[in-house]
């Protein structure tokens, strides 16, 4: 009997065998469904995605783009500006995110860095949930679970009906999908390589929410498949022992980094926040600035009320920011003690 599973499995890798039929019961077999686009070419793919509008969940504490001088929006550009460096360095396109223990942030971290991503012109950036076990970007964007990853995973629908494409911006979205009762196995299928391997080409970044590492084989698995893995900690909850444990389980996948989450802001962002307020007036101030000017008779233009243009310019400064250059901050020098005055000899 043994030699007849052989046979079949040869002709079957030898494209000899027909693929089989949905079962009866309705279910798809992984890989066999009709909807498969097994072709290299996806150029027209994007073109076929629903678009949706952004509808963050109100308690889902993603960043928002309407005020982005926020000390978290600045953190996670700088997690961006050095991916994007290394990724000059090295072929860098699928992200996993992942954590050592639940509740730790790492879904929150994927979004962010996804949103921060896609702020950049010109940079398509995709957000897939591989955390088939408890999925929740669907929940932080308020979006349909399925169809999702797993419903093209098995044959349901074809690929652009598993994404979003968030209206007006560079982000698309990719949930989970229906629930299964083996996502290991169905991350095990070749369909999943294929499907990584094929997604660069529409994508400058994928970025993958995945389970704990120390719960799950699912992120040992996908950090195999991806080009880096980026592990997400949280500050107080955290024990070296599982970031020990942790790194020793992904055996060298091409770690990118450690993301520490849950820093308390009067540790990290003090000093920001200084910076912050000294470079950029704060829009009360422009208003009273405006108010008083114009009550005075004179002209209410920036360098009439001696205000900051761009990152702390004085109005001298400004002929060089509106030249093109790159605003730069010069710390004026502090004034000197006055002398005593020198008298001549009588």
């Amino acid at each position: 009997m043994s030699r007849v599973h052989d046979a079949l499995r040869r002709a079957e890798q030898a494209g000899l065998l027909t693929p089989a039929v949905p079962r009866a019961n309705g279910e798809a077999r992984p890989g066999a469904g009709i909807h498969q686009d097994h072709g290299p070419n996806l150029a027209n793919l994007l073109e076929q995605v629903e678009e949706i509008p952004f509808r963050a969940a109100a308690d889902s504490l993603l960043i928002d783009v309407a005020r982005p001088h926020e000390a978290p929006m600045e953190e996670f550009r700088t997690l961006r500006t050095r991916l994007n460096h290394m990724k000059t360095l090295q072929p860098i396109h699928t992200v996993v995110i992942t954590s050592p223990s639940p509740a730790e942030g790492k879904s929150l971290s994927a979004a962010n860095l996804a949103l921060v991503q896609a702020h950049l012109a010109g940079n398509t950036t995709l957000l897939a949930d591989f955390d088939f076990r408890r999925p929740i970007i669907h929940t932080l964007f308020g979006i349909d679970r399925s169809p999702g990853i797993t419903d093209y995973l098995l044959g349901r629908v074809p690929l652009h009906q598993a994404i979003r494409k968030v209206a007006g911006t560079n982000l698309y979205l990719m949930p989970a999908g229906e629930a299964v009762i083996n996502p290991l196995e169905l991350l095990n299928l070749r369909e999943v390589k294929q499907l990584l391997d094929r997604l660069p080409t529409l994508f400058n970044w994928i970025v993958l929410d995945s389970p704990p590492l120390l719960f799950a084989a699912d992120a040992n698995l996908l950090s195999t498949l991806s080009h880096g893995t980026l592990l997400v900690v949280r500050v107080g909850h955290t024990t070296i022992d599982s970031v020990t444990r942790a790194m020793q389980s992904l055996c060298n996948n091409n770690v990118l980094g450690i993301v520490v989450n849950g820093a308390r802001r009067g540790e990290l962002y003090s000093k920001y926040t200084y910076y912050h307020s000294y470079y950029t007036p704060k829009e009360e101030e422009e208003k009273r600035a405006f108010d008083d000017v114009r009550g005075q008779g004179a002209d209410p233009t920036p360098a009439a009320q001696g205000t900051p243009l761009g990152l702390g310019l004085s109005a001298e400064q400004a002929p060089a920011e509106r030249a093109g250059e790159a605003p730069v901050a010069v710390a004026e020098p502090e004034p000197k003690a006055a002398k005593p005055e020198e008298h001549p000899p009588e």
